[in-house]
C-alpha cells in the first residue's frame, strides 16, 4: 500500500482548504497528522517547518473530464497555475501534451497538486483496475 505526505505549516488553513475545496473530512487524525482518503488512496497532511519548499508536484489526480473538474475546484476558489517551461506551457491552465492534458493548482500549504485527463481512455481504465485489484 502507498500514501501521499503533504506538508502543511498550517494544519487548521489545511484542514479547512480540504474540506471546502474536496468536501472532505479527515478519516483519522494523530499525532502525526490527518489522514484523507482520495481516489482510494490515503493523503496524509501534516504540519512541519518545510512546508512551502518543494517546487514540484506533490500528489496528481486522474481525472476523464479535465473542464468540469477545473470548473468544481475554481467554484471552490482554485487558480490554476500558469508555466511557461521548456516542454510545458499552459494556456488558461491547461497543457496539452502527447497523452494527456494537465492543470495544476496549489493547496492551502504551498503543495502543487495536478489534475490529469489521460487522452486514451483504456489509460484512466487501467488506472481503476490497479486500484480495484490491489
Amino acid at each position: 500500500m502507498a500514501m501521499a505526505v503533504l506538508p502543511a505549516s498550517d494544519m487548521e488553513r489545511a484542514r479547512k482548504w480540504w474540506k471546502d475545496v474536496f468536501g472532505l473530512e479527515p478519516v483519522r487524525t494523530d499525532e502525526g497528522g490527518d489522514f484523507y482518503m482520495v481516489g482510494g488512496i490515503p493523503v496524509m497532511v501534516y504540519e512541519t517547518q518545510f512546508a512551502r519548499t518543494a517546487k514540484n508536484t506533490a500528489l496528481s489526480l486522474l481525472t476523464d473530464d479535465l473542464e468540469r473538474d477545473m470548473t468544481a475546484l475554481r467554484v471552490h476558489g482554485v487558480t490554476f497555475n500558469e508555466y511557461d517551461l521548456p516542454g510545458i506551457k499552459t494556456v488558461d491552465g491547461v497543457v496539452d501534451m502527447d497523452g494527456e492534458r494537465g492543470a495544476w493548482f496549489d493547496d492551502s500549504e504551498g503543495n502543487i497538486i495536478a489534475l490529469a485527463q489521460p487522452k486514451d481512455a483504456s489509460m484512466l481504465a487501467q488506472a481503476r483496475s490497479m486500484l480495484q485489484s490491489h
